[in-house]
């Protein structure tokens, strides 16, 4: 009598395992890796902690989710190859200036996005930032020459040379290629606020408003700059809130007056009325009504207005 054989249960074969494990592996590795890259983390604590601002703490910040877009990578005609790095807005004339770091040039905008002159920067090399004082009165930041000039503008400036004002230097950087990118005027304060690129860093020094800074410049210890690279600064007249601009992190966060994160807006496409991922944001500005604008490279513009 045949003793019949025991029975098993059927395995994976290693190679079929192996192979869907190292999908699964592959899969987890990509997620987390987008997740590290658009700091989902961070941005998720962040967002479960807005819901918990009260009405009236909403109302004493800028509260970035309320911004929509107005208008959407408005072309900036004439500088598809000249990539816009900054801009800042004068209260002054109600104008933008937005600065050209490839071909060196300054530009002055409408709040519409419209071109209304163009200045070359003789002597800059690769200016990345700029933000306007006062009496006429602007910082511009080379980032390759490691410098901030103070220049001085009119109604009928053509053009300008960096022999004709006096600069800083803003010293070594962590990373030189990836140096100081960022300036913005904070008036209550009577300070220069600047951003280095990579690793983000914020530093400030101290000026009367003329063209003489005093001191040197500070560095602030800040443990909120978790973004992957600091594209440019702005400071919010109303609230004296900062802004911080992160290209590489598709970002622009809310900081308040001690450093600390307060709300964000994220810049890709479906998101704050962008139909598309805005491609790379170097420049960001808020005018006395609180409307925010932008410039990205190569030439786009855009505006964002906060709905109430």
């Amino acid at each position: 009598m045949a003793v019949p054989l025991p029975t098993s249960k059927p395995t994976l074969r290693p190679r079929r395992f192996m192979r869907w494990y190292a999908w699964v592996f592959l899969a987890a590795a990509v997620l987390y890796g987008v997740a590290w890259a658009m700091h989902w983390d961070d941005r998720g604590v962040l967002w479960v902690l807005e819901r918990f601002e009260s009405p009236a703490e909403r109302q004493q910040s800028i509260w970035l989710p309320d911004y929509h877009a107005v208008i959407d990578a408005k072309l900036l005609p004439g500088m598809e190859g000249d990539e816009a790095s900054d801009v800042s807005y004068n209260p002054q004339s109600k104008t933008l200036f937005s600065v050209m770091g490839k071909n060196p040039f300054l530009v002055e905008l409408s709040l519409q996005g419209d071109v209304l002159r163009k200045m070359p920067l003789n002597g800059w090399n690769n200016p990345e930032a700029l933000t306007v004082m006062e009496n006429g009165l602007m910082a511009v930041v080379d980032e390759r020459q490691h410098s901030l000039t103070i220049v001085k503008i009119d109604a009928n400036t053509t053009a300008l040379n960096k022999a004709d004002f006096p600069s800083y230097d803003l010293g070594p950087s962590k990373d030189q290629n990836k140096a100081f990118e960022a300036v913005a005027w904070d008036s209550r304060n009577q300070q220069l606020v600047l951003g280095e690129e990579r690793p983000p860093a914020l530093f400030t020094w101290k000026s009367d408003g003329s063209q003489t800074l005093v001191g040197a410049k500070q560095k602030l210890s800040s443990n909120e700059l978790d973004v992957r690279n600091l594209s440019a600064l702005a400071v919010d007249p109303r609230t004296g809130h900062l802004l911080v601009l992160s290209a590489d992190s598709h970002l622009l966060l809310e900081l308040d007056e001690h450093g600390r994160q307060v709300s964000f807006m994220t810049l890709l496409g479906g998101f704050n009325g962008l139909k598309n991922t805005i491609p790379r944001a170097e420049g960001v500005t808020m005018d006395d009504e609180g409307t925010v604008y932008m410039v990205s490279e190569p030439n786009l513009f855009y505006r964002f207005e906060k709905h109430k």
